[in-house]
């Protein structure tokens, strides 16, 4: 018996071990912080074979990519923005792994404090609906306007038509993400996601005016694949890797602040 049971667990051994090599993960991510994430685990956990996918800014929608099989997972977004997107496609993902978070960051080449921005000032923030609310609670966060009570924050996303006082008449221009980084210098103030400001060279950590908190944060960036494979013993050997303490202390030694590993923020 003891010998049928040992031969059992070898042989489930095995064949997990052929099931990772037999073919390459293909995940889709952002340059950065995500598919330097990526190329660690690869560094880390070398039996795991990644093809990591990575993706310019704009152009091609990695959830399309998801959905139609050209890749097995990304690895580039938070929940709301997850949720919306299966509206839009009309499509049910599945969350593999929380891992980090991206505070969100006010920045400026014309100010040096929220407190010097002038009177009609243009602000930048993302134009798809859950970063654009996020942008917005930021901005109330900071004292520069105020919102109605919606609700909750997260599921009950606000618009520009949601501001209730803007003491400073505040123009908000809406742009598309990976755009934002190069109309600093046509705007008073901009809202940068974390990943895009560090691909524009910014360190959210210390060129933001104002940042975002980590502390609840329920922008947690995820590893997201299709309902079929969330049990695939590659992704869930990814998601470990992901949220393990080693790459934990990678993101934190790599960007100092900027990128926040959830284990190690007060996310609910």
């Amino acid at each position: 018996m003891i010998k049928s049971v040992a031969f059992t667990l070898a042989g489930l051994s095995l064949l997990i071990a052929q099931t990772l090599h037999a073919a390459p993960l293909r995940i889709a991510a952002d340059p950065i912080p995500h598919a330097e994430i990526l190329e660690y685990v690869q560094k880390i956990d070398p039996q795991l074979d990644l093809k990591i996918v990575e993706m310019s800014s704009g152009g091609i929608n990695p959830n399309e990519l998801l959905a139609s099989g050209d890749v097995d997972a990304n690895y580039f977004q938070h929940l709301p923005y997850l949720k919306d997107q299966e509206k839009a496609l009309g499509k049910t993902f599945s969350v593999a792994a929380e891992v980090h978070i991206e505070p969100l960051g006010i920045y400026s080449h014309k100010i040096k404090s929220l407190a010097d921005l002038p009177e009609g000032a243009s602000i930048a923030v993302p134009n798809n609906a859950p970063n654009l609310s996020r942008s917005l609670h930021l901005l109330q966060d900071k004292g520069v306007i105020k919102l109605k009570d919606t609700g909750n924050a997260v599921t009950t996303l606000v618009t520009p038509e949601d501001i209730v006082d803007n003491p400073k008449k505040i123009k908000i221009v809406q742009i598309e993400s990976p755009q934002i980084p190069r109309a600093l210098d046509d705007v008073d103030a901009a809202i940068i996601n974390g990943n895009y400001a560090l691909e524009a060279g910014l360190v959210p950590a210390k060129d933001a005016l104002g940042l975002e908190s980590a502390d609840h944060n329920p922008y947690a960036n995820l590893l997201v694949t299709r309902p079929e494979l969330v049990k695939d013993p590659r992704i869930i050997q990814l998601a470990k890797d992901l949220t393990s303490p080693q790459v934990a202390k990678f993101i934190q030694e790599k960007y100092n602040g900027s990128v926040i590993p959830v284990a190690n923020s007060q996310h609910d």
